[in-house]
């Protein structure tokens, strides 16, 4: 395999990482008592590739649950469980809906749960995002700008390859 090739492989199998984005779960606050999650998720985008990272402290943890648990606000029976720790990253792998739960006594109750619509893998011939609600433009700039960036470098990264390769 010539060197160009493999210059060329590497390049596109990276080219889906600059893609992601990384939410913060609740932004500054964080995985918290008192954050209303669903307005949090409201002009935001979500895609397949895209990470969400919770940052919690001691008394909470994060569930994976599916539709009727978290209507019922069950987390007896996780898909998957997270604990133990301040912070817990986790990658969006499908499109649908992802169902999130603090399964700590009260807390999903409280207002601690977060359903995620997950959209297929942005690509560069689409637009980065749909029209944001008026409430939450800022949000909506922010994830266009981190996915516009992205696409800049891959411009960069491109540039760079093409003088690898000669």
């Amino acid at each position: 395999m010539s060197t160009a090739t493999a210059a060329l492989l590497l390049l596109l199998a990276a080219v889906p990482a600059v893609f992601a984005v990384t939410f913060q779960v609740g932004d500054t606050a964080g995985w918290n008592n008192g954050v209303n999650y669903t307005t949090w998720v409201n002009g935001k985008i979500f895609r397949v590739g895209d990470t969400l990272e919770f940052k919690y402290g001691p008394s909470h943890s994060v569930s994976v649950v599916d539709k009727p648990d978290y209507d019922n606000c069950d987390g007896s029976r996780p898909t998957q469980s997270f604990s133990g720790g301040r912070e817990t990253k986790i990658r969006l792998r499908s499109v649908g809906t992802m169902h999130f739960l603090c399964p700590t006594p009260g807390h999903c109750l409280g207002g601690m749960k977060l359903a995620v619509p997950i959209l297929a893998a942005a690509s560069p011939m689409h637009s980065p995002s749909p029209s944001p609600s008026p409430g939450n433009a800022e949000n909506a700039r922010n994830t266009a700008s981190k996915r516009v960036m992205s696409y800049g470098n891959i411009v960069v990264t491109m540039v760079l390859m093409y003088g690898v390769m000669r």
